[in-house]
């Protein structure tokens, strides 16, 4: 169901294809891409046609389904062997975002237990599954971080969390959704996100559309708006969370969370449970992507360096639990995250 301020929705099945709003083109354009292979999927994820933990593992489910499909017409008798390839280029797509290899183990699930029968209709059903029980998972979320703002407030976020990233309503940005209707939350603060703009072109996007009230701000000034007294709660998504309760979120998060700390405004992550990596004891132990530098040094197609400099381009960074005030999942709320606290979830 799609309700006021939330009307946005990026990962579409429809008549055995796969429609990829492509975000690339956001907010100039909106085109939805036709995918028909499990290729072209993982080079959509790869490209960052859809980005955000949750929604890569949405369509990287959908993307073996449409394996599925090939390989039972091309080798009916082996359709698995003949989808492997299309399954490691999937779980190669983007390193860091644990839900894509979540939902393919999912997905593989059912590869190994179907019957030689036809096995796309069962996998469609997996595929599907994974999307509501995100969408479901995200209004639970919203509920739950919308409760620990205590009084109307303005907020800042970072990135994109919202029905962009996910299957529907958003992690971070479902709890803005939330507090919003329930006049928890005034306004929201963006920060712009560099390299890609995900804040200017997307979370502003998303706002805009479902009446939200935003702010746009560049990244750096974050710190100078915690200083003004302006924000009360930093919320942000995740791309994974070690055991301990490190998190792994955009390029920024880290230096937003201790500017935060600096200034007494509480920081909260929301994501779905999928999003924890219990295999990763700390934050060390996550792999970081590093995306080229030509991200850093030219913004869309044009130069904007000096000729001859180098950049380093890290996606992601580490955010210590340290500087986390509360986790926020569908099976509950973490405060001052802890291993014990996160291990508690899977109880």
């Amino acid at each position: 169901m799609i309700s006021h301020h939330d009307t946005v929705r990026a990962v579409e099945w429809r008549n055995g294809r796969l429609y990829l709003l492509d975000q690339r083109l956001l907010p100039r354009e909106q085109r939805y891409l036709c995918l028909e292979s499990a290729t072209a999927v993982a080079e959509a994820i790869r490209a960052m046609v859809v980005r955000g933990a949750p929604a890569i593992g949405i369509a990287a489910a959908y993307g073996v389904v449409l394996a599925a499909h090939c390989a039972r017409d091309s080798s009916p008798r082996d359709w698995r062997r003949a989808m492997e390839d299309d399954f490691a280029a999937l779980a190669a797509a983007r390193p860091t975002a644990v839900n894509l290899c979540w939902a393919l183990k999912r997905m593989r699930r059912i590869v190994d237990d179907v019957a030689d029968a036809d096995p796309v209709a069962l996998l469609l059903q997996e595929a599907q599954r994974i999307h509501e029980e995100d969408i479901c998972a995200n209004r639970r979320m919203g509920e739950l971080g919308a409760a620990l703002i205590e009084h109307p407030c303005a907020v800042l976020t970072h990135c994109n969390t919202g029905s962009l990233a996910t299957g529907g309503y958003g992690t971070a940005l479902g709890v803005i959704r939330r507090a919003f209707s329930d006049g928890r939350i005034r306004n929201v603060y963006a920060d712009e996100t560099r390299p890609w703009l995900q804040g200017a072109r997307l979370t502003a996007w998303e706002l805009v559309q479902d009446d939200i009230p935003v702010t746009l701000l560049v990244d750096g000034a974050a710190a100078w708006l915690m200083a003004q007294g302006a924000v009360e709660w930093v919320i942000v998504g995740a791309d994974r969370i070690a055991a301990n309760g490190d998190v792994a979120n955009k390029i920024g998060t880290y230096s937003t969370a201790v500017s935060a700390h600096h200034h007494g405004v509480k920081v909260m992550v929301v994501a779905p449970l999928s999003t924890i990596d219990l295999s990763a004891p700390d934050g060390e132990e996550i792999p970081i992507e590093q995306r080229p530098q030509e991200e850093v040094l030219a913004l869309e197609g044009h130069s904007v360096a000096a000729a001859g400099a180098a950049a380093w381009n890290p996606s992601f960074d580490i955010t210590p639990a340290g500087l986390i005030d509360a986790i926020v999942t569908e099976k509950g709320v973490v405060r001052h995250p802890t291993r014990a606290g996160i291990a508690a979830l899977f109880e």
